[in-house]
């Protein structure tokens, strides 16, 4: 197929180098020209505007949207269709908020565009692993869509089935699937990143437990040295808490075992927040993503004012004095 694909971050870029690997002619804009002409150097067309990309697509065209979410999205979606004609599609591929999806979706439709939103997990290792994709779309636009789904997606790999799942069938087990209507595809892109959290969080805390098993405030029987490193190696290998985020810690860990490396300040997506929201919506208890949510929030303070207050109550009921900091 000819795709056109607009943002070339370090996900964007990367995807249309997987596309053009797997025969697909890339037509490709950035508001950065240099990340253009470098893509323009493996192959790629490039565009000097989103209307000069429209205009290069054959019909009917296909555009994937790799943007921040918010603003930049809305500009860009809503220009690239002003653009566009009846049959032709308009792939979300960032981290849009669903509902947002939902409106698009039907403002488009009324002008015969379809847009798809197409939840997208990688990251930077992507252009080699594949991308799993969570596609919102109507059964017309998916189908004409496919065929680049299928080369972004990872495939089966060497990943053994699932008891049962050669019965049922479908694309799930291929990396890519077919969610539902517009919307769809990031609200469960929203919950995948919620669940992440939360498993990152169990790691960071269980790890954290570790570390401070040799703490002097233990009685020195029961102090260990651990070498978290070589345990994150450990649980890779048959435990039933591997996953590649372990992985990825692991090689962490190998590169610096105190991580001295980081500051501890961790930044949270929308999608975090909306999960939360969507939970309260609908009435759910998300304990556990919500606690991770706030971790992040407290991350990026040395102090907050709740441990504050819990310090002047446990000085006046009970005569505590802090313990310097860093103490």
């Amino acid at each position: 197929m000819h795709i056109g694909l607009v943002g070339l971050g370090r996900m964007g870029a990367n995807m249309v180098r997987r596309l053009q690997r797997g025969g697909h002619k890339c037509t490709v804009f950035d508001l950065n020209p240099i990340n253009v002409k470098n893509l323009e150097a493996e192959g790629a067309e490039g565009a000097g505007s989103l209307q000069d990309l429209v205009k290069k697509l054959p019909k009917p065209r296909t555009v994937w949207v790799m943007v921040p979410s918010g603003k930049p999205t809305e500009e860009t979606v809503q220009t690239i269709a002003a653009a566009m004609e009846t049959g032709d599609v308009i792939i979300d591929g960032g981290n849009s908020f669903y509902k947002d999806d939902i409106r698009r979706a039907a403002e488009f439709k009324q002008k015969g565009i379809h847009y798809v939103d197409a939840g997208t997990s990688g990251g930077v290792w992507g252009v080699e692993r594949g991308y799993c994709l969570m596609v919102g779309a109507s059964d017309e636009a998916f189908a004409q869509i496919e065929p680049i789904l299928k080369t972004l997606a990872p495939g089966r790999g060497d990943i053994p089935r699932t008891p049962g799942r050669e019965k049922i069938g479908g694309t799930a087990e291929e990396g890519y699937l077919h969610t539902g209507p517009p919307g769809s595809g990031h609200f469960v892109k929203m919950v995948h990143n919620g669940i992440e959290y939360g498993v990152m969080q169990a790691y960071g805390e269980g790890f954290d437990l570790m570390v401070h098993k040799d703490s002097e405030d233990l009685p020195e029987s029961e102090r260990f040295k651990l070498n978290v490193a070589d345990i994150a190696e450990l649980w890779r290998r048959g435990s039933v808490v591997g996953s590649w985020l372990l992985d990825l810690t692991a090689m962490a860990l190998v590169e610096n075992p105190t991580l001295s490396n980081y500051t501890g300040f961790v930044q949270d997506s929308g999608e975090g927040r909306w999960t939360i929201e969507a939970a309260i919506e609908q009435a759910v208890p998300v304990e556990v993503l919500a606690s991770a949510l706030f971790t992040r929030f407290r991350s990026r303070k040395d102090h907050t004012f709740a441990e504050k207050v819990l310090s002047a109550m446990r000085s006046k009921f009970g005569g505590h004095v802090e313990r310097p900091t860093g103490g």
